[in-house]
């Protein structure tokens, strides 16, 4: 019973022959044994003679609250035919590991539900053996990613905490993946993945990133042809943080008296006027701090106008809304939205193209940014770099389960 146990149950195959099974402290051991006619692993000759034997022990899958082993004393043989000297190959596990395949597959299978912890305390195993096994899969699977099919993607750059600072993520719009990881967000950052991208000889149609300058500068030094999408979010992004300053400068620059009333209006100037809860009075809140100061208001106001560049009907009619708005910006006497107008028109073509190529956005990239940052409040942070990268190259594979 125990040679078939181990063949169908923990995939134990090969010219090996079941001994007897030991039990304690809680742990199950079969022990098993090479067969009376090996051969030369590298020539198949049965002209061996044996040179010794080294005990070995690997972990199997747990049977119960039982943990599992095999034992075998793994022969070393040296061949008459190929003078060579070797050990018998086990093929039952990987090489240079102390578990079997069985056991790998099953940490696998537990991964997309559990923690690295809650697996390691599951199978009474170390955190370090889990992560192991997730990682040699990871970097077997997503350590290189496919780059040849690659014509439209987004460039942006996420916050992984004070200690790691800055990562620069590529994305592939059509198939939803990160492609590219690197640390930083400089222009450099994107070099070796510009490296990579020519030599599959693919040309990049499309691409879309924020409105800052180093990604722009090297998108243009190293695909020059490709058309270049600032993408709406980020132009958005960016006004909401320049009206956030702008708050803030007048806020302290406000009598005493009138303090009150901006402050706690930061998000309120950040929402959609549709979105204002009227049941906590926020529509009363907002319009009476912008009563209070018109550049606030001006500046208010010319947000829900700028949102309305990407909802025109054709190219041309974004193009007239957009010139308005920088006429408005300019006009309104507010520096902070003279300044904005001078970035929006330098970066007018880009803006537009949104309407050249059927809307193109990076949302996407947004999506993904969120789902690194939960990878990152899951573990609570990474100490190894690069399997936090191999993770976030596999996240678009991963489903979640959610209990409840």
């Amino acid at each position: 019973m125990s040679t078939s146990l181990l063949y169908h149950a923990f995939g134990i195959r090969g010219p090996f022959q079941y001994v007897n099974t030991t039990y304690s402290s809680g742990e199950v051991t079969f022990k098993i044994e090479h067969k009376k006619h090996i051969k030369c692993p590298h020539c198949k000759s049965r002209d061996i003679i044996k040179r010794g034997t080294k005990e070995r022990i690997f972990r199997l899958p747990p049977i119960g609250l039982k943990s599992c082993y095999v034992r075998i004393s793994n022969q070393r043989v040296e061949c008459k035919a190929c003078l060579k000297i070797a050990f018998i190959p086990l093929k039952f596990a990987p090489e240079n590991c102390r578990y079997t395949h069985s056991f790998k597959r099953l940490v696998l299978s537990l991964t997309p539900v559990m923690t690295i912890k809650a697996i390691a305390n599951y199978l009474k195993t170390s955190w370090d053996l889990v992560k192991d096994i997730q990682k040699s899969y990871l970097k077997r699977h997503y350590h290189r990613p496919s780059l040849k099919a690659v014509t439209h993607i987004a460039i942006d750059e996420i916050y992984c905490g004070r200690k790691s600072g800055f990562m620069t993520v590529v994305v592939d719009l059509d198939s939803r993946s990160v492609i590219y990881t690197q640390k930083g967000k400089s222009g450099a950052s994107l070099t070796a993945f510009w490296q990579r991208q020519k030599r599959t000889k693919t040309k990049i149609e499309a691409i879309a990133t924020d409105m800052g300058m180093a990604y722009v500068s090297s998108v243009k030094q190293h695909y020059p042809d490709a058309v270049l999408v600032i993408d709406h979010f980020h132009v958005i992004k960016r006004y909401q943080e320049r009206l956030t300053e702008l708050r803030r400068s007048l806020q302290s620059s406000t009598e005493a008296s009138e303090k009150g009333i901006l402050k706690g209006t930061r998000w309120l100037l950040l929402k959609s006027p549709e979105k204002l809860d009227t049941n906590k009075g926020e529509d009363v809140k907002l319009k009476e701090a912008l009563a209070l100061n018109e550049p606030l208001s001006i500046a208010y106001y010319l947000k829900e106008k700028l949102q309305h560049i990407w909802k025109q009907g054709s190219k041309k009619e974004a193009s007239t809304w957009l010139d308005d708005w920088v006429d408005q910006a300019k006009g309104s006497g507010v520096n902070m939205l003279k300044s904005f107008a001078k970035t929006v028109v330098k970066f007018k073509d880009e803006i537009l193209a949104y309407y050249d190529l059927n809307k193109m956005s990076s949302g996407p990239i947004e999506g993904i940014n969120n789902r690194i940052k939960a990878l990152s409040r899951q573990a609570y942070g990474y100490r190894d770099w690069e399997f936090y990268e191999l993770k976030i190259k596999a996240s678009h594979e991963t489903k979640y389960a959610f209990s409840g």
